[in-house]
Formats: structure tokens, sequence, C-alpha cells
């Protein structure tokens, strides 16, 4: 029989779903949900988002943490011809109210127990029509639940689990590969979102390319602990379900006692992570001598995995090939090394992933030799169509390739090369930070400061850390009777920002250093990173 080659994101769950009917496909808190069940609650919540009439490429916002809700939303969204969009449920009122309106949502899927966020984030967001209420008391209508939470009168309250109880009775739509088929927001240097665009076509060729580099199969048990919203955990989940394996949903990595029980209790294979995940791992092992050998492969990505930690990482994986990774979320996957090169060459973050090419080149457009520093470019079908709604951005991450209508991604991350090829990390090339591997954008951090009294100006650098990959640290001038301290300000940006983007560290100064032109000079500022004062 001849194999249909998969086009477009949804048909793997189908495929699964006919020839693993009745294999968990999922384990969230315990309980298992099989292929077979997925493949139903989507449809039948795809049926919902196309009789609340949604249409091939509008968005579908998925606002839950890792979750059954959130997961069977993400593939209806593909199902229905809509565009889904995760959003971290750490995410602030304000953020929220510009990411629906920014990509003029339709839909959105959340939970009661956001409601706090909700009140504020729902307001003036007049694309927004149906709310999809997950963790509603049967005995109260999700309606009545809705409008406790904001009383709009044009706002249709449904609860999930009356959606996924409705008849199908729907035409599905026509999808071609071409099509959108998510949006991925990611932190950009003007302190606000950027929604990335990728079609179906990007995302089948990434997962493809990335289960071949890592010699995936439907033997597999993948463990997630990173959030949906972040495409690294994205990607687990649809690689999990393509391959026809097992995925393991974790909140977070913050209840450590519970995931090295549920790593005895399910005995994964795939543990996917970041440089802060292993380093609490080897502090608790230096303590508690950990091993788990059920454990084939472990991937890392976001912040350079330090050399130092391979020794620590084989003790406690000892069976555990090491995948050192990199990407950006504007084609999802740049380079891979492979795991039987790590002692031979750990400084160095490999080729690119199959099917893609990558080259250096100077500011000024010319190729760089080997040893020489340039600027990474990505060229293959990985690459995103560009920002949402932001035409300039766009135009300065994709350049003209040479074929006609091509596209190539320039990252604006220094890298060099050696004789053979590999790839070695230098530097980033704008302002963003990348810490606990989470983009961070450090307007929006200086734009909650700035409100608080008695803060006259401040800047925020991200510090090279072995274990975040880059530290968060304020630079703050106060008025002279301002008595603020480092404790105030963190406590300031924990009520308003999302834990990953709270700062390591408030330096006060007594003037900020300035350029000619009048401007904060952070250049200067991080000549200071040597000064004992800003250490960590």
């Amino acid at each position: 029989m001849i194999s249909i080659p998969q086009r477009l994101l949804g048909e793997a769950l189908f495929r699964s779903a006919k020839n693993f009917p009745s294999k968990t496909a999922l384990i969230i808190k315990d309980k298992e949900y099989s292929y077979q069940l997925l493949k139903d609650h989507a449809k039948k919540l795809a049926a919902y988002f196309i009789k609340a009439g949604i249409k091939k490429g509008e968005p579908i916002a998925i606002y839950l943490d890792n979750s059954w809700e959130c997961i069977v939303s993400i593939y209806a969204a593909t199902i229905s011809g809509g565009v889904f969009l995760v959003i971290n449920p750490q995410t602030k009122a304000d953020k929220l109210n510009y990411i629906l309106n920014d990509c003029e949502a339709k839909i959105l899927i959340t939970a009661q127990a956001l409601k706090n966020q909700l009140t504020s984030g729902l307001k003036n967001t007049p694309h927004l029509k149906n709310v999809v209420m997950c963790g509603v008391n049967k005995a109260r209508p999700a309606e009545s639940v809705g409008q406790e939470i904001i009383p709009i009168p044009h706002l249709q309250f449904d609860s999930f689990h009356e959606c996924i109880s409705q008849k199908e009775e729907v035409i599905f739509p026509n999808i071609i590969p071409n099509d959108l088929a998510a949006l991925i927001y990611t932190s950009g240097s003007t302190g606000f979102p950027k929604g990335v665009m990728m079609t179906h076509q990007s995302m089948v060729f990434t997962c493809w390319s990335l289960i071949e580099y890592l010699r995936l199969s439907e033997e597999d048990r993948i463990m997630l602990l990173l959030p949906l919203a972040f495409d690294y955990g994205l990607y687990q989940l649809l690689m999990s379900v393509t391959i026809g394996g097992t995925l393991i949903v974790e909140q977070s990595f913050i209840f450590t006692a519970s995931i090295y029980k549920n790593i005895e209790k399910y005995r994964p294979t795939v543990f996917p992570g970041v440089p802060t995940v292993y380093a609490m791992m080897i502090a608790s092992s230096k303590e508690n001598n950990l091993s788990f050998d059920c454990i084939k492969k472990i991937t890392s990505t976001a912040a350079s995995l330090p050399a130092d930690f391979h020794p620590y990482l084989k003790k406690i994986f000892p069976n555990a090939l090491i995948f050192k990774m990199y990407g950006l979320t504007e084609c999802k996957r740049v380079c891979y090394l492979e795991p039987e090169l790590v002692d031979e060459r750990p400084t160095s973050v490999g080729k690119a992933i199959p099917g893609t090419e990558v080259f250096l080149l100077s500011p000024d457009g010319d190729p760089v030799p080997a040893g020489a520093p340039g600027i990474l470019h990505i060229r293959g079908p990985h690459v995103m169509l560009g920002y949402l709604n932001k035409k300039e951005l766009s135009n300065e991450m994709l350049k003209d390739g040479k074929l006609p209508g091509e596209k190539i991604l320039c990252s604006n991350d220094w890298f060099k090369t050696d004789e053979e090829g590999f790839l070695y990390f230098l530097g980033r090339n704008d302002d963003i930070i990348k810490s606990r591997g989470e983009k961070v954008s450090p307007i929006e951090i200086e734009n909650v400061i700035y409100k608080i009294n008695g803060i006259r100006e401040v800047a925020v650098l991200g510090i090279p850390d072995q274990i975040m990959g880059e530290a968060i640290v304020v630079f703050a001038t106060t008025d002279e009777d301002a008595n603020l301290s480092e404790k105030e300000i963190q406590r300031e940006c924990m009520q308003h920002l999302e834990s990953f983007m709270i700062p390591q560290k408030v330096i006060f100064l007594p003037e900020m250093p300035k350029s000619t032109n009048g401007k904060i000079d952070k250049k200067e500022l991080k000549k200071m990173q040597t000064d004992a004062a800003v250490k960590i």
C-alpha cells in the first residue's frame, strides 16, 4: 500500500488515531488519554469553531496551561482551518489584551482560574466573539461565569465540556499546506510581542526534520516540562503525535520531587530541557545521587548548554544521548550537534538540521571565512512568512534569496565556523535577553519599573550566566528623596510580569552613562559587568 505523505499539521493526529486508536497519546496528572479520544474531541471542538463562524485563516487564541483542553484546542484549531496561538497563562492582562487585538482573535479558549487577568484583558477586544471556558462547574452555565469576569454583551461564553459534547455535522474547510497554521508570539525589541507566522507546510517540514535527527520512533515517550506557549514545548507535542508516541505532560519544573517520581513511574525515553532545568538537576544530584536509566535522549536549546554540565548529565542519564541545539522562533530550529560529537566538540552547536542550509555573512553581506565572526543566515522551508502586522520588522529579518521570491532568515546572532563547518555561537546582535529559555524584551521590564514612584531612569540588560543563559539586571537612578530597594522593584515586577522576566539584580547608580545623543549608553553599562556589584 502506498503511504500518503503528511501535508497538514492535523493529519498527523488522524494517522496516529487510525494506526494506534487505543494507545495512550497523553498522560496528564496521572490520567491517560488515547489517540482516538484526542481525535474525537478535537473534531467536535473544531465543529464548534466552524459553527461559531470561524473562517480559514482566522486566529483562535488558547490562554491555558499545559492541559488536555489546551492540546485538544490546538488540534481543533488546525482541523477547523483556524490559526492557533498559545498564550502563556503567566501572561498579564495588558499583554493578553495586546495579543488578542494584534491578531484580531475571534475565539478564545481559557479557564475560570485565570479570571483575574481576564477581567482587564478582555476589555476593548472588538474582534473577539466567543469565549470557551474550561474548569466551569457543570451546575453553572458558562455564560453566567463569563459575565462575572467581564460583562461584555457581544461575547458568547460557552463551556469546554459543552463544546466537545456537540455533534460534528459541519463541512470542514479545504486546507492546503500554504495556509497559516499557527502564530507563535515572541518578545520584540520594541517592548511588544511579535506574532511569528508559520504555515502548515513549514511546521510539518520542521517536525519531520527534528524527528529525523533526534531518531524518534513510535516507541518513544517524551516528557513535557516546558510550556506549550514556548515553541520548544509545542514541538514536543507535535513530534509525539506525529510519530504516534506518548507525551507525559507536566506543568513546569517547579515541583522537582513530583517530576522525579513521574520519571520513575512512567519511564519516559526522551527528556527535553533547558540549561536552567539541568542545573537544578545537577545540584539535586550532588545531594541525592539522581539516576534515570530509562531516558535514552536528552535535548537542550535556548541558552547554551555549558560543557561543564556534560559529565554530570552522563551520571544522571547514564543511557542517554545528549543533543545540543540552537534555534530561534522565526524558524524553530537552526542546528544540532550529533550526540556522538559532544565530547569532541563540547562548545559547538553543530550543523544545520536536515533539509536546511546555514551560512555566515558580514554586516555588509559578504561571506566570511572559517574562524571569522559572521551573522548567521538560515535557508529552508522552516523559515517563517514574517511577523504579523509588522512589515518593517519582517523586512529586517527576511532578506531576498538568490531564487525569485525566496526569503532568507537573518538571525542577527554572531557565530563562527571551524574548517569542517561546525557552528560556534558568539553572541546576540540585538537587545533581546534570552533567560531561562525565554526571550525577554528589556523595554517591557523598563516600562513596568518606570511606573514606580521615585524612579528617574532605567536600563535593563542581560548579563551572561552559566545557568540562565542571561541573567536580567536592572540599572536605575532615582529621585533624591526616593528610598527604593531592590526588593521593592522586584516585587513590582512580580505584579506585572511573568516569572521569567523578574530581574535577578537591581543596581542603583547616581547617574546613567549617556551617549553623545543623550541616550542611555548601554554599551557603557555592559562594561560595568566586571564590577563586583553587578555579579549575580
